[in-house]
Parts: C-alpha cells; structure tokens; sequence
C-alpha cells in the first residue's frame, strides 16, 4: 500500500505541476531500462499517452535496448522516434582528430559524449515539438536517487532536464513503484548498463546498488570499505551539483 501511495503522489506531482504551468508534453529517452520504463509509465498516467513522446538515440547501442524501448511504448502507446546519433558521433570524432587531439587514452570524455549528444536531441525535439503544435513540451529526467548520490551521470548530459518525477526513489523504491504500475517485468529486473562502455553499472561502479542503499539508510552493519568507498564518489562527484562561482563583495555607498 505505501508504494501505492507514492505512485499516486508522484502522478500528482506531475499533473499539479504541469496544469500550475500550463504545459502541454513529456519529452523523455527510453532507453530500454527500468527507470525510464517507470518514468515513462508514470508520464502516461499522469498525462495520458498522447501527451509522451519518447526517443530511442542509439549510437552503436544494443539492439536488445533498442527492442526493449519499442515494446514499451508499443505496451504505453505513446509516440516514439528513432534518432540515430552514430553518424553524428563519428563526424564530431573526425572533426576532433582534424584538430590534431587523439582521443584514443581518453575513455570517460569519450562515454561522455553520447550522454550530452542526448540531451541535445532531447531538448531540440521539446522545442520543435512546442513549435509545431503551439503548446509547450518539458524534457524528463529518469536518473534515480541512488545514480544521483554517487555521481553516476553525465554533467551536462543526462543530468540536464526540466522536471524529474524520480530523482527521489532509490533502485529498490522505483522497482517498487513499476510494479505498482505494471512495467514488463522483464525490464523492470533487467541488469542496468548505461549502454555505452559494455559493462553492467554495478560492475563499473565497484559497488551494488543495494550497497550504495544501505549506505544512504545509514546502515551501520554496512562494510567499512565499501562505505569509504562510497563516501568518496559522492564527495568526488560534488562539483556536477555546485559550480564554484566568484561573487564581488557587494558595494558599499
């Protein structure tokens, strides 16, 4: 019943600021995972699916992702489009090498790349839609609370977005919260990859997410390692929240 309960408080959250702003759409990327099958089941509810579009961007992605992301919005019904952003990559890769920078040592600002090519599809696809139909479309973020906390994003990637209906959940709480809401549970408990360095995200972050749970819970019987560990991504990952600004003394008269 609690997980019920925070289903609906997340639809209302949605609805009530989407109807205090007069907004119209939910842009979002599906990428095939749980937390944007749960966000993207939660837009539907809270807006109906005609209102949802959602866009699969694959850049030498997983066909399985890709297959996934189809029957979802196929299960939802909302819209969907496919941008193949390959090309697009491999044209900045051979503008960079004319440049005369080899990026061949230089694995994160490589993986990085896509996310931020994302997030410009994202938003030109809100603003072209907002253009065409006269009524303003938001971009959706999917990242979880538990990502959130140890930094397991993209600076200005995946982590830019207008409104973000689970950055709250932990991993255990969105999975709850989809199976409120019926998402295929062949997604909803599918390993989470970010689909970009061919590991799974556990093995890439050195720690799971139950581990990175206990430790948010403060769970005292939590491995003193791990939490060290754990403790050193999320202070390591502080400046993708807070940009260090000068502020001038105020003047004085």
């Amino acid at each position: 019943m609690e997980y019920e309960k925070i289903t609906d408080e997340i639809v209302n959250f949605i609805r009530d600021y989407y109807e205090e702003n007069k907004l119209y759409g939910a842009v979002l990327g599906i990428s095939g995972g749980k937390d944007s099958a749960v966000v993207l089941a939660l837009l539907c509810r809270a807006l109906g699916s005609e209102r949802v579009v959602g866009l699969t961007m694959p850049c030498y992605s997983n066909e399985e992702d890709m297959n996934d992301a189809r029957m979802l919005s196929e299960y939802y019904g909302n819209r969907l489009y496919n941008i193949d952003l390959s090309g697009v990559y491999d044209k900045f890769k051979d503008e960079v090498s004319k440049a005369g920078i080899s990026d061949q040592e230089c694995k994160n600002s490589d993986i990085n790349v896509k996310p931020r090519m994302r997030m410009m599809s994202l938003y030109y696809m809100a603003a072209m839609l907002s253009d065409i139909e006269k009524r303003p479309y938001l971009v959706v973020g999917t990242s979880n609370k538990s990502e959130l906390y140890v930094g397991y994003f993209t600076k200005g990637g995946d982590s830019v977005h207008d409104i973000a209906p689970i950055g709250d959940l932990l991993v255990s709480e969105v999975i709850k919260v989809g199976t409120v809401l019926g998402v295929p549970e062949g997604v909803l408990y599918k390993t989470p990859s970010d689909g970009l360095s061919g590991m799974s995200d556990e093995d890439k972050l050195g720690v799971s997410y139950n581990d990175i749970e206990r430790y948010i819970l403060e769970d005292d019987t939590l491995d003193k390692g791990i939490s060290l560990k754990i403790e050193k991504m999320h202070n390591n990952s502080r400046h993708k929240f807070i940009i260090p600004m000068y502020e001038k003394e105020p003047v004085r008269f």
